[in-house]
């Protein structure tokens, strides 16, 4: 007796196992049949319509804008030479320690302060000196360059 219900449940455990196989291979079918793979390569393409929106239907060529390369504007316009040539400025030195070589000079039509170097100084230079100089944009903000003691 034991043979033979060893024998029956065997028989179940196979039935079941094939029960499996056959739902899991079922639902791979359902599975291939509502994916996208089976559409066409037409049906997957998108096209951008001339406003930039994404559509199913190609664009008219007729509504095409035509787009010069020189007009396209990446960065920032360089600069012609002698084109907004920075003028000299009037300043007044408020601060210059001569023994570590830099000092202030108070803009006069501005009143900004603007940090200034004995390398950029032309002749000697100390507090209450009127100067011009031009500008030009250091690490740590404006630096006073080409200083002209008047």
């Amino acid at each position: 007796m034991a043979k033979s219900q060893q024998n029956s449940n065997k028989d179940e455990f196979e039935k079941r196992k094939l029960k499996k196989k056959k739902e899991k291979e079922q639902r791979k079918e359902e599975r291939k049949a509502a994916s996208k793979d089976g559409k066409s390569l037409e049906d997957m393409l998108a096209y951008v319509d001339e406003d930039g929106n994404i559509t199913s239907t190609p664009p008219d060529p007729n509504k095409k804008k035509v787009i010069k390369e020189e007009d396209i504007v990446i960065s920032v316009r360089r600069k012609e030479p002698g084109e907004d040539a920075e003028v000299a400025r009037k300043g007044k030195v408020t601060f210059f320690n001569t023994s570590k070589g830099y000092g202030f000079i108070r803009d006069t039509q501005t009143g900004e302060s603007i940090f200034v170097h004995i390398n950029a100084v032309s002749g000697p230079i100390q507090e209450n000196s009127t100067v011009t100089f031009e500008t030009e944009q250091g690490p740590k903000g404006l630096s006073a360059v080409r200083v002209k003691v008047l």
